[in-house]
């Protein structure tokens, strides 16, 4: 077994000392503790909070940055430490305890759509809280997952709902080409504990615009029945549909189209054959007509 080696270096005056290894210890993440309640899981970084100067310690790959208490100078314990380590570590003492977890491995599922461009992306596991759509890389900056889905030549757009992410192609590629690359890409995003959207900076969902806004009583039950009777249907074929505004003046519904439903040669018909006469019937006399803005 390779011995374990450890070189330690602190500016003087600094409060933090490194002391770096010659094999890895660590995750390629770094993780950092500020006590040693953070550390249950971490044998050796309990070991170090057990010296009473100790104010917190970051692990690396291959070495430890350790903050101390502003009572004493790093030179008067530097090579104390070192030595501790280095010791703990050949005697094959812990870094990290190995966490037993029940996680469900994630599995993705694509399904075809009624648009041809678009595939639906299906995760055993909920991705997000609210629908989100990415018409260019620009308006995922803030996206890590749609982001990274951007950087394949082919992805047009990105819709992302509950469980599942709905993918607009160009037409360079068939889907035959390139389905099970998208598909591979997106389970090991989502395996690897990335971040799939950053909730605090995203401000594209048009969710957040209606339901903030005062809706007068029409205009309210107008969204009840697409949430209740509309969404479910058009979420099964990898889209969604927002209600935008109502015109009183023409009795005129405005929606707005989003994945699989945005650009379909069937939305047409959907709208008027499905969402319109489910509207009239269901709110006699006060529904003319239903237009996407974006259709």
């Amino acid at each position: 077994m390779k011995v374990f080696q450890i070189k330690s270096a602190a500016e003087k005056g600094n409060v933090k000392a490194r002391f770096v290894l010659n094999q890895i210890i660590g995750p390629k993440k770094s993780i950092h503790f500020k006590n040693i309640d953070d550390a249950k899981s971490a044998p050796l970084i309990q070991q170090l909070f057990y010296l009473p100067f100790v104010k917190s310690v970051s692990l690396h790959e291959k070495s430890l940055e350790v903050e101390r208490f502003d009572i004493l100078e790093w030179e008067d314990v530097i090579e104390e430490v070192r030595v501790q380590l280095e010791n703990y570590l050949n005697d094959g003492g812990a870094v990290l305890e190995e966490i037993t977890n029940d996680k469900v491995p994630v599995s993705i599922y694509a399904e075809s759509t009624p648009n041809p461009s678009v595939m639906k992306f299906v995760a055993n596991k909920k991705l997000v809280s609210e629908s989100l759509e990415f018409k260019n890389i620009d308006e995922a900056k803030n996206a890590p997952l749609p982001l990274k889905l951007f950087h394949f030549a082919f992805v047009k757009e990105v819709f992302i709902s509950e469980n599942y992410v709905s993918i607009t192609k160009f037409e360079v590629n068939s889907w035959d080409e390139v389905v099970m690359e998208i598909r591979e890409f997106i389970r090991s995003f989502i395996e690897e504990g990335n971040i799939i959207i950053e909730h605090h900076k995203t401000s594209n969902s048009k969710e957040d615009k209606i339901y903030t806004e005062n809706l007068d009583p029409l205009e309210a039950q107008i969204v009840s029945i697409l949430d209740e009777y509309i969404k479910p249907a058009v979420a099964s074929d990898g889209g969604n549909i927002q209600f935008e505004s109502y015109d009183p003046s023409n009795k005129s519904v405005q929606v707005i189209l989003q994945g699989a439903c945005s650009g379909c040669p069937s939305s047409t018909f959907t709208l008027k054959n499905g969402i319109e006469n489910m509207l009239k019937e269901m709110m006699p006399g006060k529904i003319e007509n239903v237009v996407a803005v974006n259709g």
